[in-house]
């Protein structure tokens, strides 16, 4: 008989779990509490507009993602840069490009950081050492997770300004949090993956198609395409095991199971997961959670010329140009504004933060000050990644449980990754594999695939 595998969750992680299942023959079933996929990267519709949730960009370097998009046929919604180029604006200034060379890694960056005018000179020199001391740490090193990136950066003389103004600029949006508060072990996999191992892995990819178009729809038509049944508006309420077998329950409906794969969040996990394995439920709830809100402007002409940029001296992170996707009406411009580690966003209502962000990204676009503003709202995601604290390595489980046939997908295994698109996508490849515990999926490796698609 087939092998019966049900994925309860329709993230990015559920998703690639749930096509490698299926491409090995398997007789999958996805369970999605929510009227469509894509889990924390959706799209919605308001004022005749679509908007995304949340700005998710991806690297080079993010090879399972963008294998998974050329799996799903989405790979045409997205951009990849050719060369990272990171726009940084503070009011009143001209803006800064950090832009890499051609030289190989780690002289790359040498030409953006010796003319990054928000840091003195001497400061600047100082960063390319602290980056050179970065570089020679092992993110597996256990040690490293016990205390801070900014710690780190502090003992090789990186000022608040540093951090403010270079540091925090890469850690916010990968890490959710800042560097002063972020994991060593994670602060230091991400530069080294991302920026000090090879000359390419910066360089930035965005969606510039909605998350619906790039994830949500071309997922539900690849799995169903690969026969399983994907359920939407189904939650799953309970689980139980016994004799080789599993029970997915819901409300007024059951489903039986040869393998479950958990492809939640952590915090829906643990509670799905306390009553069989009560201390990994205790674990996954010390992982915490960190926030990120996203301002979604829609101005009455255009007031920014760059597809995205990064914010120094101001509460703007980032913003980023979403006009093309959102079909925003002809002449306006739609601005989103991401905010990561946004705790006290989250407490703000959504006028005390269109009262803060719209002067603010005023003086940034000048242009914006004569501007009329057409739509002001506001996404909160509360819980959008695991809080990546010191400690966060020994938290975050691996994919197979105590119990076999049950199985963990999500950005909080341990992956080594943090909580990313990239992130995601592995650790569903993953939870497949031990899934299908000897059954081969019909397809090439990600990373072949990736190449190819670059191609």
């Amino acid at each position: 008989m087939r092998r019966r595998v049900v994925v309860i969750g329709g993230g990015l992680a559920g998703i690639t779990a749930a096509l490698d299942c299926a491409a090995a023959g398997a007789q999958v079933t996805v369970l999605e509490v929510r009227r469509r996929l894509g889990g924390a990267a959706y799209s919605f519709e308001r004022e005749g507009m679509m908007f995304d949730n949340g700005q998710h960009v991806f690297l080079r370097c993010c090879t399972a993602y963008r294998a998974l998009l050329a799996r799903l046929g989405s790979a045409h919604h997205v951009h990849l840069q050719p060369r990272l180029d990171i726009p940084v604006l503070a009011p009143g200034e001209r803006p800064v490009r950090l832009r890499r060379s051609t030289l190989p890694a780690p002289l790359h960056l040498a030409g953006a950081l010796a003319t990054y005018r928000h840091l003195a000179p001497r400061e600047r020199l100082s960063a390319a050492l602290a980056a050179r001391a970065l570089g020679r740490l092992d993110p597996a090193d256990e040690a490293l997770d016990e205390r801070t990136l900014g710690s780190f950066l502090e003992q090789h003389r990186q000022s608040p300004r540093a951090l403010a103004a270079l540091w925090d600029l890469v850690a916010l949006p990968t890490l959710n949090l800042p560097a002063a508060h972020a994991s060593l072990a994670l602060g230091a996999f991400v530069f080294k993956t991302g920026l000090l191992s090879s000359a390419d892995g910066g360089d930035i990819g965005f969606h510039v198609g909605t998350l619906a178009q790039t994830i949500c729809e071309p997922a539900e038509r690849a799995l169903r395409g690969a026969g399983a049944d994907v359920r939407l508006g189904w939650r799953a309420e309970e689980l139980s095991a016994g004799a080789g077998a599993f029970e997915v329950r819901a409300a007024a409906d059951a489903l039986g199971a040869d393998v479950v794969i958990v492809a939640v969040s952590h915090t829906r996990a643990g509670a799905l997961l306390a009553p069989l394995l009560p201390r990994l439920g205790a674990s996954l709830e010390r992982l915490g959670s960190s926030p990120i809100v996203t301002l979604h402007v829609v101005y009455d002409r255009r007031v920014c010329e760059e597809r995205f940029a990064a914010g120094v001296d101001t509460p703007v992170q980032y913003v980023f140009d979403r006009t093309g996707a959102g079909g925003a009406p002809a002449g306006s411009q739609y601005l989103a504004v991401s905010l990561s580690g946004a705790a006290r966003e989250m407490a703000m209502s959504a006028e005390e933060l269109r009262e803060a962000y719209l002067p603010a990204l005023a003086e940034l676009f000048p242009r914006a000050r004569s501007a009329r503003v057409l739509h002001f709202l506001a996404t909160r995601e509360h819980a959008a990644t695991f809080a990546s604290l010191p400690g966060v390595g020994a938290l975050r489980p691996g994919v197979q449980t105590e119990i076999p046939g049950l199985v963990l997908a999500g950005t909080y295994t341990d992956t080594g990754w943090p909580a990313t698109l990239e992130g995601a996508v592995r650790s569903g490849h993953e939870a497949a594999r031990v899934a299908l515990d000897g059954l081969e999926p019909a397809r090439p490796h990600y990373e072949a695939v990736a190449r190819e698609a670059e191609s």
